[in-house]
């Protein structure tokens, strides 16, 4: 069973949410708060799986809560309800440790999936968010001659882990570097175990806090 905490200022999109979930076997809803502050004060008390908050709030609005929820709990797997208006709130709240996204259009089936994989320590970015992160890093420098080697990268890894940062795809850094998608697969697989991560878009994040992006 997956417990989750709802976090919103509207009480009809806390229904709804409810309301949809409840006729998911394995997920339970223990809890809600309809504002950011009131949020912490629940996630501490109740100690959910989830939490699944909206980003825009009155008081403590979605990005403050999540980053107190894990100052108290790094572990904290938070998860934003958002339309995405701003890109910077998106990277931001990555930043801040966020799990996943979710559109609060999303059907049943969506929201259901996307609560268990993120339960199972995914991060989750939609199509339309990943994009916008992309986009987000597409302007980082092409050429760093004289970037360090971080967590023990090769010099090839960190050509990678950069094009990467460019949002492209294994097989468009096979392209670029003359390789093998294959190749490039095996390498990214190295970059996020190196760099402690579970996926591209936090592999980036981490590689910009060693500052060799």
């Amino acid at each position: 069973m997956i417990t989750i905490v709802l976090v919103d200022d509207h009480a009809l999109i806390r229904e709804g949410i409810r309301s949809l979930l409840e006729f998911t076997p394995d997920l339970r809803v223990v809890g809600e708060a309809s504002d950011g502050e009131e949020a912490v004060k629940r996630v501490q008390e109740l100690s959910p799986d989830i939490v699944l908050m909206d980003v825009r709030m009155p008081r403590m609005n979605g990005l403050e809560a999540l980053r107190e929820m894990r100052r108290l709990n790094p572990e904290r797997r938070v998860v934003l309800l958002t339309t995405f208006d701003e890109d910077s709130a998106v990277v931001e709240a990555l930043r801040a440790g966020v799990k996943g996204f979710l559109l609060k259009d999303v059907t049943r089936d969506q929201l259901a999936d996307a609560i268990r994989r993120v339960a199972n320590g995914e991060t989750l970015l939609p199509p339309g968010v990943a994009e916008r992160v992309q986009r987000g890093f597409s302007e980082l420098p092409q050429e760093f001659p004289h970037a360090p080697l971080p967590e023990g990268l090769t010099r090839r890894e960190l050509e990678v882990m950069r094009l990467i940062a460019r949002g492209l795809s294994n097989r468009e850094i096979a392209t670029v570097l003359g390789t093998a998608e294959g190749t490039v697969k095996n390498q990214t697989s190295n970059i996020l175990a190196k760099l402690g991560v579970r996926d591209r878009t936090r592999a980036v994040l981490r590689a910009m806090e060693l500052g060799c992006l």
